[in-house]
């Protein structure tokens, strides 16, 4: 039978335990159970008719017994859904069935190895139960073995059943047994294997998850050792982006259009962050932050973090009007030292702090709408391959006065350069 056939026959004995109205599947524990103990009981009552059919009519009632005091455990199962009683049956009857059956057709010899049949009794509840249980029923079994060859020289006959009919017993007793055997760990196996691809599955997701919020390296600290986040960097470059106008745009859009126009606009500032090998660090509403050389450093985080931000003014001028204004955005950026890390045991985040962090903020709420403006330290390092329009001297709040500079765009020789390099 198919698997998806053998399903479906489960999914429609759970149906007849369910409520009206309700949809009901059993557990694999539960499918395992009840899938075992359907496979014994039509084995059972064909070794029944054997019996019958070889004269031996008081030990064909033995298996004949089994299946219909399985069938009945099964059904208050159907009807309780405890799984306990159906499975410390199962397990029970297979173990002591088999042993009076083979004192009733006269030993070891006589019942072709009948007790065989035992052995499945532990190997069912080491698949269905716990560890300590299964030990239970694996001790039990060995008593059962021992008590057997105890009282054999008592029972030991000669039945009715021919030799060479005793043989092939002997050769089904080991086939059958070994074969269910080999079917229920076939079973525990695929069971296995799909909670496994279900769990590498879910692992995936928490993994995309967790690097949606964390750098890559980060996360990796995170899953594999257990220990405060925070390193000091020397070079770094952060970069603040800041919505012109949010307020007064969220005054003349839904809470859902202004959510879909952020989604817009951000996802295309992720884009550029991955396009350039940045690290995004945090939004706040309108205020987006990206930083370059951390968690990894990059001597290029200064010129990485400018083609980043001429790629935001390039998206933000070709964006459509939003509400019968152009979007416009404030960027600034500043290099230096930062300390980045890890805070937080619930709803953690990385982060950076340091002075300059505070400096890049700055170059960004006192610059001008739709201009990008850098410090003095980032204008250093990237003064060489950009194009600059000079500001002057600027009161920076917190700070006094700066100088800083407007930044136009890539020199055209340099430009070139990186272009050929890329082909």
């Amino acid at each position: 039978m198919k698997r998806n056939t053998w399903q479906k026959f489960l999914n429609w004995l759970a149906s007849l335990s369910s409520k009206e109205g309700t949809t009901v599947k059993f557990s694999p524990r539960e499918e395992l159970v009840i899938s075992s103990s359907l496979l014994f009981i039509p084995a059972a009552f064909f070794w029944g008719l054997i019996y019958f059919f070889l004269g031996e009519n008081r030990s064909g009632l033995i298996p004949f017994s089994y299946s219909f005091f399985l069938g009945i455990t099964i059904f208050v199962f159907l009807r309780t859904r405890k799984l306990n009683i159906l499975s410390s049956s199962h397990q029970f009857l297979t173990l002591i069935l088999p042993f009076f059956l083979q004192l009733s057709l006269g030993g070891f010899v006589s019942s072709s190895a009948v007790i065989l049949w035992t052995f499945t009794s532990p190997l069912t509840a080491l698949l269905t139960n716990k560890l300590k249980v299964a030990i239970r029923w694996f001790v039990a079994f060995i008593l059962i073995l021992i008590l057997g060859g105890i009282v054999d020289p008592y029972f030991a006959r000669a039945n009715d059943i021919p030799t060479k009919i005793n043989l092939i017993l002997f050769v089904m007793n080991i086939l059958a047994v070994l074969g269910i055997s080999f079917t229920l760990l076939l079973y525990m196996v695929n069971q296995k294997n799909s909670a496994n691809k279900l769990l590498a599955r879910e692992q995936r997701k928490s993994d995309t998850l967790l690097l949606n919020i964390l750098p890559q390296e980060i996360a990796e600290i995170l899953k594999n050792e257990n220990r405060l986040v925070a390193d000091a960097y020397p070079e770094v470059s952060i970069l603040f982006a800041d919505l012109v106008g949010f307020t007064q745009l969220s005054e003349h859009l839904s809470p859902i259009e202004m959510v879909e126009l952020l989604n817009e606009v951000y996802s295309n500032f992720d884009r550029l962050v991955e396009e350039f090998g940045l690290e995004k660090i945090r939004t706040i509403g309108d205020n987006y932050m990206v930083g370059a050389g951390v968690p990894v450093e990059r001597p290029d985080h200064a010129h990485a973090l400018a083609k980043m931000a001429l790629g935001i003014r390039e998206f933000i001028a070709a964006f459509p009007p939003v509400n019968g204004q152009q979007l416009q955005f404030r960027i600034g950026l500043n290099s230096g030292p930062v300390v980045a890390g890890v805070v937080g045991k619930k709803k953690f985040q990385y982060d950076v702090w340091g002075d300059m962090v505070n400096v890049a903020s700055r170059m960004e709420s006192q610059g001008v709408p739709g201009k990008i403006q850098v410090s003095r330290r980032t204008y250093d390092l990237i003064a060489r391959d950009f194009v600059f329009e000079e500001r002057g001297v600027i009161e920076v709040k917190g700070k006094g006065e700066m100088e800083t500079w407007f930044l136009v765009g890539e020199k055209i020789e340099n430009k070139k350069i990186v272009d050929a390099r890329n082909r």
